[in-house]
């Protein structure tokens, strides 16, 4: 049927939880070319017979494949630019480096785009705020208080917070550090925030 394959590539999306990236599906979207492909090239014989011929009973045909044509490449365009909105996302939520279950599901194209995107964003942040620069992709919300208690979830190491003194972050261990210097170690799960 038509354009029935290129409206699965937006189901799919669509039934993904928002913030979640599903697998790229290559298949589907190969399925959509090749019969962007078809339909194409059998538009053009009509036209090509209709023009020649004088057959105007084609018409009707060749508008409905061309409609069908147009419907395949929207669907193919909101397939790939919502996977870039939430390949956006997850940069802001994760940080520079991916888990390497999502960089799983994300094509080589994808991949690519992000790093562009990721070293764009780096540019940007190293032009705020003077010399350091300034890194926005932190305080997302606003803090209700500057210090927050933490757990660390794996054995990270030696942590230097601003004032000089380094913290041992060990498995179990409980900290009472500045949000902003262990927003980033939380996002990628080393910390977890303690909620009293």
């Amino acid at each position: 049927m038509f354009c029935e394959k290129a409206m699965e590539l937006v189901r799919e999306l669509h039934r993904a939880p928002e913030g979640q990236l599903p697998a790229f599906n290559e298949d589907g979207l190969r399925q959509v070319l090749e019969e962007m492909k078809a339909l194409y090239e059998q538009n053009q014989s009509d036209v090509n017979e209709a023009k020649s011929a004088g057959r105007g009973d084609l018409i009707p045909t060749i508008k409905f494949r061309h409609c069908s044509l147009l419907r395949n490449r929207r669907c193919t365009i909101a397939y790939l630019y919502d996977r870039l909105l939430r390949i956006r996302a997850l940069r802001w939520e994760y940080g520079s480096v991916l888990p390497n279950a999502l960089r799983f599901h994300m094509s080589a194209e994808e991949m690519e785009w992000f790093n562009h995107y990721k070293k764009s964003l780096a540019t940007y942040m190293r032009s705020l705020g003077g010399d350091e620069g300034l890194d926005i992709t932190q305080d997302v919300k606003p803090p209700k208080s500057l210090y927050i208690e933490v757990r660390c979830l794996k054995d990270y190491g030696e942590f230097e917070v601003d004032d000089g003194t380094s913290v041992l972050l060990k498995k179990n261990s409980q900290h009472f550090l500045p949000r902003w210097k262990c927003e980033q170690l939380i996002r990628q799960g080393v910390l977890e925030h303690v909620l009293s």
